[in-house]
């Protein structure tokens, strides 16, 4: 029995330090992905999607770090950890669902995209919107449910509960969806060799399905899971510090080219620049449109 408690107590404290770790190296490198995006490569039609989803990445590790290191200092974890931290998490997977999605109809509909039906600094707006409406809805239901005090409202917390968890169920569909459908088209109807920027987006898709659904389950079935899987919580935890910190580097190693050593501008430039969006086929705007 005390085997057991043991191998336990080892594992969490390795996955725990584990995030800590990563947590760490994604604050640097989505630091580095905000500063680039902001001032050095050109704007893109899609990259102030990106640019506002590092920064969501940088506040969710960000938090991340600072709470794990109050609890190796306190030896326990802060009240505030998880809702503070799900909230810079919702507005990432929600972003990554608007970003998802647009590219998707940019490619679907590229005489669309290109004719002006697209209003004038759209991206904006949206990303706008987002910050603006994630926090009632993660904050409402985490407070009613006790997360930010010790006072919980049943009926309250079962209605905002709910309800968050079908708005985050439809956007990690929306997110994982739309990459899908862009993939499967792009596959069997492109004739050229697709852009690099089409795999940023097929593969933070694939991210969203195998390293953010595990939070948002957590999410959606706190008690149950903290009861029968106790497990479940540090791995979903890891899961979405790998998505939030992989993101610099999957940008890196589509923008890179073998046997030449270059800028880190240069290359994030030929990743996620206004030049690797222009395709024959879609995901071209208008630049006065973004």
């Amino acid at each position: 029995m005390f085997g057991i408690f043991s191998i336990w107590s080892t594992f969490s404290s390795v996955v725990f330090y584990l995030s800590l770790a990563i947590s760490l190296a994604g604050l640097v490198g989505n630091a580095l992905l905000l500063w680039y995006l902001g001032l050095h490569i050109g704007k893109g039609p899609f990259n102030t999607y990106l640019l506002h989803l590092a920064a969501a990445d940088l506040l969710f590790l960000g938090c991340q770090v600072g709470f794990s290191i109050t609890q190796v200092a306190m030896g326990s974890e802060h009240a505030l950890h998880f809702p503070v931290t799900f909230l810079w998490f919702a507005v990432g997977l929600w972003l990554l669902a608007a970003f998802s999605l647009e590219c998707c109809l940019a490619h679907l509909l590229p005489s669309c995209s290109r004719s002006g039906c697209r209003p004038r600094n759209t991206s904006v707006v949206v990303c706008i919107l987002i910050w603006a409406l994630t926090m009632p809805a993660v904050l409402l239901p985490a407070n009613a449910c006790g997360l930010l005090h010790n006072s919980m409202r049943l009926l309250a917390c079962l209605s905002y509960h709910w309800t968050s968890v079908i708005w985050l169920v439809v956007l990690g569909s929306v997110a994982c969806g739309a990459s899908m459908v862009l993939f499967t088209h792009v596959t069997c109807c492109f004739l050229q060799q697709p852009p690099k920027f089409y795999r940023v987006v097929r593969c933070s898709g694939a991210l969203v399905f195998f390293c953010r659904l595990p939070l948002v389950s957590y999410w959606s079935l706190r008690p149950a899971l903290n009861f029968l899987l106790p497990i479940f919580q540090p791995l979903a935890t890891l899961l979405a510090c790998i998505d939030s910190s992989s993101k610099p580097l999957l940008y890196y190693l589509e923008g890179r080219q073998l046997g030449k050593r270059e800028p880190l501008r240069v290359v994030l430039n030929r990743a996620l620049g206004e030049e690797s969006q222009l395709s024959p086929g879609g995901l071209s705007l208008p630049m006065s449109q973004v």
